[in-house]
């Protein structure tokens, strides 16, 4: 069952250059409300990378969900030094591992319309490439690899962060990144 929709309105008082280390300080400080924020800051960007790792919308929209209900929740084990989008990630990244592992299914297909996937994977070869080739190669990759190629080449996540999102270290993550641009270049050159 698809957990309670958090509304989208924007909060009072604050305006959309306000810092997200300013918005947690707010929040903490007792403005539940300017959490509201966050999630509009947020939203879509995390609905994009779910419905990419997931393959499945319904499945996205849970993941998000959860994943800023356990966000408020931690925002207390927030820490400033870090970036508030590469904390919220690692958050969004375990709820789509836990879907996929309950659900028992990774992505049939995974939802992508962005250049960024296509100058990534094969930019010498990205005119003949339609979002739906790009879309059904991503989505025959292992769960882990696709993972780390979406957080680099799509989010722009730095490998330090994408440390602190997926647990892997450094090495293991160029890895993953390098197997799925290896692997995507293949199945894009066989089509």
């Amino acid at each position: 069952m698809p957990a309670a929709h958090i509304v989208r309105a924007h909060p009072p008082g604050q305006d959309d250059t306000e810092s997200d280390a300013s918005i947690v300080r707010r929040v903490r400080a007792g403005d539940v409300d300017a959490f509201g924020g966050l999630v509009i800051r947020y939203h879509g960007q995390c609905l994009q990378f779910a419905e990419r790792v997931l393959g499945e919308r319904a499945d996205a929209e849970d993941a998000v969900q959860m994943t800023f209900v356990r966000a408020y929740s931690a925002l207390g084990r927030y820490e400033e030094q870090s970036r508030f989008v590469a904390w919220l990630f690692s958050i969004l990244t375990n709820e789509c591992r836990a879907i996929a592992n309950r659900e028992r299914r990774h992505a049939k297909h995974v939802v992508t319309d962005d250049a960024a996937l296509s100058r990534a994977v094969a930019p010498e070869t990205q005119d003949g490439d339609t979002p739906e080739r790009l879309t059904r190669a991503l989505g025959t990759l292992e769960p882990l690899i696709r993972e780390a190629f979406l957080l680099r080449h799509v989010e722009g996540q730095s490998y330090g962060e994408m440390m602190m999102i997926t647990g892997a270290g450094e090495s293991a993550l160029k890895m993953r990144v390098k197997r799925a641009c290896d692997a995507l270049r293949i199945l894009l050159e066989e089509r």
